[in-house]
């Protein structure tokens, strides 16, 4: 099996007495596009600085491409691309020199034959010739996105990249990201637009105070959750409460809803069918399901 791209173990950043991250775990392997998950002061970014040896860390370990951020950070962004939430430009120049020298950071020619530099502009509908303090907060978004698609990079770390963009601009994020991993890049996405991650992720590591409380694929996170069930009778409803797995039943008339756990699925289906299933759909949690229900519940630890 290939090494992991990140590999995060027990890692701790302190902020006098504040701990930012308390012990996080989080593993990305070669190829995927893994969403990372949190609300503000999860520890999402701090993570993200320790990542990119903006920030020391202060236990713990931390590697990208098994190398460390902190002493071999020109290494690692040779190989990485970096989009944050909130983009700051040079404000005398352009915005195309911007992203050629963004790009000639990472060791690549903006003009080589195999950029995608011109082809960028044009998709996201970039004038490359604004200078920097001239741009919304929307298209200096879009300067950082055409500077990490515009050279292949092993590694893309991209935290709310789709801030400021509206819907169509959003949708060309989405061909890019699908692109660069068809080719094999890798993808730390750290977002607060559920669906995006939900439609873009194999896997996802949900924070809370500084630590990991889920990780896993949608699938894996799913089947520890209720589905939905929504079913229409033809004869007497029967009563799934007292069902082992089964909560928040609710009559209305002919159909019956309830949310199930895996193992009560068997024993609904037998009580609906006996009382003549005229329909019966059941829905798997979304993301954002998955993800409130982790914030509704308390901590299993204090915090220290």
């Amino acid at each position: 099996m290939d090494s992991p791209v990140i590999s995060v173990s027990g890692l701790v950043k302190k902020f006098g007495r504040f701990r930012a991250l308390d012990g996080l775990d989080l593993t990305v392997t070669p190829g995927e596009v893994h969403g990372f998950l949190g609300p503000n002061g999860a520890g999402k970014s701090t993570t993200i600085r320790s990542l990119l040896g903006l920030l020391g860390i202060d236990g713990g370990t931390a590697q990208v491409f098994g190398l460390d951020p902190w002493r071999d950070a020109v290494a690692i962004h040779r190989r990485l691309a970096y989009v944050p939430g909130d983009v700051a430009l040079w404000p005398n120049l352009s915005g195309g020199e911007t992203i050629d020298l963004l790009v000639r950071m990472r060791g690549a020619d903006p003009e080589a034959p195999d950029s995608r530099r011109a082809e960028l502009l044009e998709r996201f509908q970039l004038d490359p010739t604004k200078r920097g303090r001239a741009y919304s907060k929307g298209n200096r978004q879009k300067v950082a996105l055409v500077a990490a698609f515009a050279t292949r990079s092993d590694l893309l770390i991209l935290d709310e990249p789709t801030s400021g963009l509206d819907p169509l601009m959003e949708q060309v994020f989405n061909e890019c990201v699908a692109e660069h991993t068809a080719a094999g890049a890798t993808v730390l996405l750290s977002s607060h637009i559920l669906s995006e991650v939900e439609r873009l992720a194999d896997r996802v590591t949900i924070i809370r105070d500084g630590r990991a409380v889920e990780s896993g694929t949608l699938e894996d996170l799913r089947h520890l959750r209720r589905n939905k069930v929504r079913a229409e009778v033809s004869g007497p409803v029967p009563d799934l409460g007292p069902l082992p797995g089964v909560h928040d039943v609710q009559v209305d008339g002919q159909v019956v809803t309830c949310s199930v756990e895996p193992d009560g699925m068997a024993a609904v289906l037998a009580a609906l069918s006996d009382a003549g299933v005229q329909s019966l759909t059941s829905t798997p949690p979304t993301l954002e399901e998955l993800f409130l229900d982790v914030y509704r519940t308390e901590p299993s630890g204090a915090r220290r």
